[in-house]
Formats: structure tokens, sequence, C-alpha cells
């Protein structure tokens, strides 16, 4: 017969719930599989039905009284389950709910702060809106009151154009002159007065920049002379050799005179043998020649041995002995400048140099001042005093070789220079411009051409004869008669100042200004001095009463 299972309803509010009714319900199926499988069997034992039937009805009841107890354990677990399910939900909404009620209330003042920023942007905008209306008011009535000036000044320019034409007529017939000859008449005037004007301005800046100049300048030289003292050397073209006794001048001579001859073929100076007791001079424009020749000569008179034969052989070895002191003595030169780099071939021009002179003055010593006193000045005015010392010290070295070359001596020693590896451009363009032969191409050439005009200049340094003197003094005072309303000029100071009188009715005091600085432009055109020459330009009026 068939089995009847009935169970109870479960809770199917969740998921757990659903599982657990399906765990019973299997645990049921498998209790009645076996209370089916022990009937059969016991049938099948030749048990009788009814012991069958009350044995399944026994265990069918345990079963089901084992399944009800399952059930109810089980509703109640699912039944606190769905309670803790449910209390976590409620939980996480109200704090759901509360955050949602915090965003909303930050998201609302955020709101209202830009509601009062908008509304006091939108009140500042109309105070603005009124600023702008006000303002383009004011700008309306001041165009309208312009409008009305320009109308007026219109009608005064108008009135006034016809005003002059009107004076303009009456002038000209009074005058006797057309509109043309009138203007040309004023231009003259104005140009003439313009001139002046700009005479007086232009002397007054050159006096101001000149007198700052001169300060400055002033200030430096005096210091660079200051710092270098130079010993004074005065030199001659002639050189005495002095002698033991009488008998000396004919065996120097000897027979025929071919001693003297032999001397001075050997080393091309000139013997001079004359009544002046104890001496004999020795006389050549080349230094260098006339230092053998008076070297050979001093070796003759103390060897006592004097024929053609010993003369040549002196003369031959005093000329390497002179020539290897010329190495030395430039050397020396480059090491006391300490100058550096320089060819061998400049370092012996250098050499030739000590046995120079210029106006008395030795020209390797006058170099030697100048590098220092260069490199002085530069130094003060914030230049490379090492390649100021190296022009200085080589800005005269064409002068080792100008007897032997033609040209002057700057243009010669600016090709020497370059020949021997010489790459400066400030040591080329002060030794071929510092004096004036080519345009100064950077401040080192002003540079040398200062320090050799104080070298030069200084006292005892160089000396001139008399005729020179007064040859200059001569043509400096010529040149300033030449100048229009001069009346005297005379030269003073040794020749380094020229006093120029005015005729003072003729010039004014502008004019004066341009006189002085026509007379100094001329004499550095066409005079060679050392130093500076000073132009004083005088014009006074002279008031004159007799009393009787």
């Amino acid at each position: 017969m068939p089995i009847l299972l009935q169970t109870n309803p479960l809770p199917s509010n969740s998921d757990e719930f659903g599982i657990a009714t399906l765990l019973v319900a299997a645990g049921i199926a498998l209790i009645v599989g076996a209370v089916v499988g022990i009937v059969i069997l016991t049938f099948a034992s030749g048990r009788g039905i009814k012991a069958a039937r009350a044995e399944a009805d026994r265990m069918l009841a345990d079963a089901k009284a084992q399944a009800d107890l399952t059930a109810g354990a089980i509703r109640s677990e699912s039944e606190k389950k769905a309670r803790e399910v449910e209390l976590a939900a409620e939980k996480q909404s109200s704090e759901k709910r509360a955050s949602i009620d915090r965003e909303s209330k930050a998201t609302q003042a955020k709101l209202d702060e830009s509601l009062a920023r908008a509304a006091k942007r939108e009140e500042t905008l109309d105070r603005k809106l009124e600023s702008i209306d006000a303002r383009e008011k004011r700008i309306d009535n001041r165009e309208a009151d312009l409008r009305k000036q320009e109308d007026e000044l219109k009608r005064v320019t108008d009135e006034n154009e016809r005003t002059r034409t009107e004076l303009r007529g009456a002038l000209s017939k009074l005058s006797g002159l057309t509109l043309d000859e009138a203007r040309e008449l004023y231009m003259t005037e104005v140009r003439e007065q313009s001139e002046h004007d700009g005479a007086s301005l232009r002397q007054r800046i050159l006096d101001e920049a000149t007198r700052d100049a001169k300060g400055k300048a002033r200030e430096i030289t005096l210091m660079s002379i200051q710092r270098y003292a130079a010993e004074n050397v005065g030199e001659s073209t002639v050189r005495s050799i002095k002698i033991t006794s009488e008998d000396m001048k004919g065996r120097i001579i000897g027979r025929e005179g071919r001693n003297i001859r032999a001397i001075e073929k050997a080393t091309g100076a000139d013997i001079l043998v004359d009544d002046t007791p104890g001496v004999i001079s020795v006389s050549c424009f080349d230094r260098v020649r006339q230092a053998i020749a008076a070297e050979a000569l001093q070796r003759l008179v103390a060897d006592g041995r004097i024929h053609p034969t010993r003369i040549e052989e002196l003369v031959e070895q005093t000329k390497r002995d002179i020539e290897e002191k010329i190495v030395k003595v430039g050397n020396d030169a480059v090491v006391e400048a300490d100058v550096r780099g320089l060819h061998p071939k400049i370092i012996e021009a250098l050499g030739k140099m000590h046995f120079r002179t210029s106006y008395g003055q030795n020209v390797l010593r006058h170099s030697i001042e100048v590098a220092f006193l260069s490199q002085m000045i530069a130094d003060q005015l914030g230049l490379n005093g090492s390649i100021a010392r190296r022009a200085g010290l080589l800005h005269d070295i064409g002068k080792a070789m100008d007897h032997e070359m033609e040209g002057g001596h700057p243009a010669i020693g600016m090709e020497f220079l370059k020949k021997f590896g010489e790459k400066s451009e400030a040591v080329l363009n002060a030794c071929g411009g510092h004096h004036g032969d080519i345009p100064a191409t950077t401040a080192y050439t002003p540079i040398i051409m200062a320090a050799d005009a104080i070298s030069g200049a200084r006292p005892g340094a160089r000396r001139e004869s008399m005729e020179m003197y007064i040859k200059r003094l001569e043509q400096l005072e010529a040149i300033a008669r030449e100048q229009p309303f001069v009346d005297e000029a005379h030269a003073i100071q040794a020749g380094r100042e020229i006093r120029v009188i005015l005729n003072a009715k003729k010039a004014d005091d502008a004019t004066a200004f341009q006189i002085a600085e026509a007379i100094a432009k001329r004499v550095e055109a066409e005079m060679t001095f050392p130093g500076e020459i000073k132009v004083t330009v005088l014009r006074e009026t002279r008031a004159e009463a007799i009393a009787r």
C-alpha cells in the first residue's frame, strides 16, 4: 500500500531556510526507503504482512517524529538568521540614510554660499554699471565742451590768419621787401645767432668734459710717473777711447794710414784722431757698429799689437762678443718687462735697441719705461696690464732696423712683428699707430701714445739741439699768427705753451675758443714735439686814460 508522507511547511523567507527544507525532505525520503526495504526483506523472509506493516508503521512514526524535531530546530534557526539579516539591513539602511543626509546638507551649504556670492557680485556689477553710466555722461559733456572749444579755436585761428595777412601786407609796404626777401633776411640773422649760440654751447660742453677728463688723466699720469723712476740717459753718436800715450795715435794710424783704414773698413765706423790729448774718437750713426769699433779699438790699445791681420781678428772676435751681448741684453729686457712668448729675432732686435738713441735717450730703456707706464695706466682704466706692457715694450721695435730699411719705424716695426709671429691686434696696432700713422683700433694704442709722450717729455729724458729748439718755437708762433684777429703770439715755458692775444673789437669769446681749437689742431698736424703744448687765447679790453 502506498505510504503517505506529510510534512509541515517551513518558512521560505530566506535562502538558508529553503536549503534546510530540502535537507529534511531528503532525510524523510531515506527513512521511507529504508522502511520499504525492510518490509520487502521481511516479506521475503516469510514473515507475515501484518507484522511488516506494524513494523513499518512504527518506524514511520519514529521517522516522522524525528523529522518534526529536525524541522522545528531548523525553523527556529532560520527565524533567528532572518531576524539578524533584517537587523543588519536595517542598520545599513540607517547609515546610508545618515550619509545621504550629511551630503545633502553639505551640498545645500555650498549652494547657499554660491548664491550669496552671486548676489554680492550682482550688487557689485550694479554699482559699476551706475559708475559707468555717470562716466559716460561726463565724457559726453566733455566732448561737447571740446567741440565748442574747437569751434572757438578755429574762429580765432581764422581771425589771426586774416590779421597776419593784413600785417604782412602792411610790413611789406613799409619795409619795401618782398616776403621771400624778408624771410631770407630773417633766416640769415637766425643762422648767425644759432651759430654763435651753438659755438658757445659746444665750447661749454667741451670745457666741462675736458675739465673732468684732464683731471682724471692728470691723476693717472702723475701716479704713473711717481711710481716709475727711471734713470736719465744721455748718449751721443761719438764715443771717446782713452789711450795711454800720444805715440799710440801714430801706431793706430799706421804706415801711410793702413791700420786706421783697416779698422774703418772692418767696423764701418769713422776713427777720428785729432789734437785732443789722450783720446781717440769713434763716430758712427749705427750704434752697433760704433760699439764694435770702440771695443775692438780698446782691445787693440790694450794688446799693443796693431797691424791689419790682428785688427781683422780682433774685430771678428768683438763682433761675436757684441752679438752675444745683444742677445743677452734682449733677454734681460724681456725678463725685466715680464713679457713672454717672443720670437728669438724679436729678442735680438730688442738687444739692438740698446745701442740706439733718440734725442740722447736710450731706445731700449725708453721702451721698458713705456712698458711699465702703459701697464700702470691700463690697470687704472680696468684694462689688461699684460697686453699694455707687451705693446709698450715692442712699440719702437722698428728703430732697431729703420736705418737699414725705407719707411718710418712704426710701419717697419709692425711688419717685423707680423713676420715673426706676433698675433695680438692690440700690440700690432700700438706699434704701427703710436705716432698716428694709422687709426687706433684698440684702447691700448692711445695708452701707448700717452706713455710714450710721458717717457720722452719727462725732465732729463731727451735733449735736442738749440737750432731745432728755436726752429720749433718759431714754427709754433707762426701757426698762431696765421689765425684771424690775432695781434700777438708768444711761445713760453720752453715751447710747452703758446699764448695768443686777439683783437677784442673784432673777435668775441666764442671766436676765441674756435681759434684756440684751430691752433691746437694745426700744431698736432704739422709739428713733432714731446709731451703736449697748451694753447691759451686771450681776449681783453684795455681802457687807458692820461692824467695831467
